[in-house]
């Protein structure tokens, strides 16, 4: 398995009330009691329709790593507020906690249940801040990415934020989930040692700037890398001087070297305009292979923007609003108790809000897509009760969990469940796929959704129900609340 995490011991990295709650669970003789938590979603940034999930191998390694060093004890212990039996307890701590997920790189949506965890509610509630950290980081940058990938439109993106992101956690973690999103590399070189992404790179401005003219430093780079020769060509001035001396140096050293330029790589100026004009240099200078890639704070919609207006470029370097996801930096998974076990029998919970919003779904739960038959096209996902199935033999109504007015009946579809069992009673059962399986399997999944749910701008919201079962149970919940209301 790859590892990600460094020397550290991150048992600790949780919320301070975590370790409070579950030491008040030990006192009161809550130890051992049963419960179940949802990690999901409330929305998706930048107003898309859908999100696309990554972290869970990070998850894993986390899960297959929680112990509380003799250290760890000891800090807790300054704290003064923990029973000693209690710290005895997490001494001897061993994982033993039910999981299902959907895999990585699965394409979800709002209010879907992304990772169940059941086991004993100390240890169940202490592994809430590492779910919700590494799933809410990484699906953002992989949703971004996504995004910035479906703008260039068939053109390669290049990660080139590292230098830009929160801390080398962000960099190393935020290249591995560009690169699932859809990124051809990150410049980040760390990141393919750890998990494999290309590293890719070119030339700086601080190379050219050595040399005494922009002919030389050009020249003495086409010399070490003739096969790889791509130049920087903005540092003076783009159309005037890089260009032309960029053309000079592929006749006089990287072909008759045997070799064809790799291109050009503009980082300022009016990208739109200068692709242009350097598309019309390079071609009438006989170098119409030679590719124009662009850098400078581009996100989706700057992408789509210059596009639009007739720039001529190959592919992108896209830092700082990729690997922070700038214009849209939160992505809001929660984790939420949604059921107790009393003797063997689940009890479903819900969490109320004048924030419908943020009203939860009771119950252990699955989670189905359906896809229709003859398109493949996913028609809807539906949020069921754990043990129901959805036979795709019979036809099928769903209907709005809300406005349950609107409604509709399927036939000719497949039901899909997406969850999948990661760990029983504390022992890994899932096997992780490669890299480049999740990075597939994002593109497998892109493909079953309509061009309308995928569009940057107002996308057509994409359907998720809940089973009737499940709605009943919501709402019988939501009706005793209401009358527990009325008594009092």
């Amino acid at each position: 398995m790859p590892k990600s995490f460094d020397e550290n011991n991150y048992t600790l990295l949780c919320d301070f009330y975590e370790f409070a709650m579950s030491n008040g669970f030990f006192e009161i003789g809550y130890k051992e009691k049963i419960v179940y938590f949802d990690m999901f979603f409330r929305s998706v940034p930048d107003n898309a329709s859908y999100a696309i999930i990554a972290g869970l191998e990070q998850i894993i390694e986390y899960f297959e790593n929680l112990h509380f060093s003799d250290e760890d004890i000891e800090f807790l212990r300054t704290k003064k507020i923990f029973n000693e039996e209690y710290l005895e307890y997490l001494r001897n701590f061993k994982f033993e906690c039910d999981v299902w997920a959907i895999p990585e790189g699965t394409v979800a949506f709002p209010q879907e249940p992304l990772i169940i965890v059941r086991g004993p509610i100390i240890q169940a509630q202490m592994v809430e801040t590492m779910i919700l950290l590494t799933i809410n980081h990484q699906s953002m940058i992989a949703t971004k990415a996504n995004r910035i990938v479906s703008a260039a439109d068939g053109r390669p993106v290049v990660e080139f934020g590292s230098r830009r992101a929160q801390g080398y956690t962000g960099a190393n973690l935020g290249a591995r989930a560009a690169y699932i999103g859809g990124c051809l590399g990150t410049a980040n070189t760390l990141a393919e040692k750890i998990y494999g992404v290309p590293a890719l790179g070119t030339m700086a401005h601080s190379w050219v700037q050595l040399f005494d003219s922009e002919y030389e430093a050009f020249k003495k780079y086409a010399e070490v890398y003739p096969q790889n020769c791509l130049l920087l060509v903005d540092t003076y001035d783009t159309l005037k001087e890089g260009i032309p001396n960029a053309i000079k140096v592929f006749n006089e050293v990287v072909v008759p070297s045997g070799n064809r330029p790799k291109g050009i790589r503009i980082d300022s100026g009016d990208i739109a305009y200068l692709t242009k004009k350097a598309r019309v240099m390079l071609n009438e200078a006989g170098f119409e292979d030679a590719k124009i890639m662009i850098s400078n704070s581009l996100d989706e919609f700057t992408i789509q923007n210059i596009l639009h207006q007739g720039a001529k470029i190959d592919s992108f370097g896209v830092g700082e609003r990729l690997i922070t996801s700038k214009s849209s930096p939160v992505f809001g998974g929660v984790y939420k108790l949604t059921t107790i076990e009393e003797d063997g029998k689940l009890i479903p919970k819900i969490k109320i809000s004048e924030n419908v919003a943020k009203i939860t779904n009771p119950g252990f739960k699955q989670l189905y897509r359906l896809y229709d038959k003859d398109t493949n096209k996913a028609i809807a996902d539906v949020i069921t009760l754990h043990d129901e199935i959805i036979d795709d033999s019979k036809e099928y109504e769903i209907f709005h969990p809300v406005y349950t007015w609107k409604r509709r009946v399927l036939n000719n579809f497949i039901a899909k469940p997406l969850l999948e069992r990661i760990y029983d009673k504390g022992k890994l059962v899932y096997e992780l796929p490669n890299i480049e399986d999740i990075k597939t399997k994002v593109q497998v999944e892109l493909e079953t959704l309509w061009e309308e749910t995928k569009r940057l701008d107002n996308p057509q919201e994409y359907i998720v129900d809940l089973s009737y079962d499940l709605w009943k149970i919501k709402e019988e919940l939501l009706g005793e609340h209401g009358k527990n209301i009325k008594r009092k």
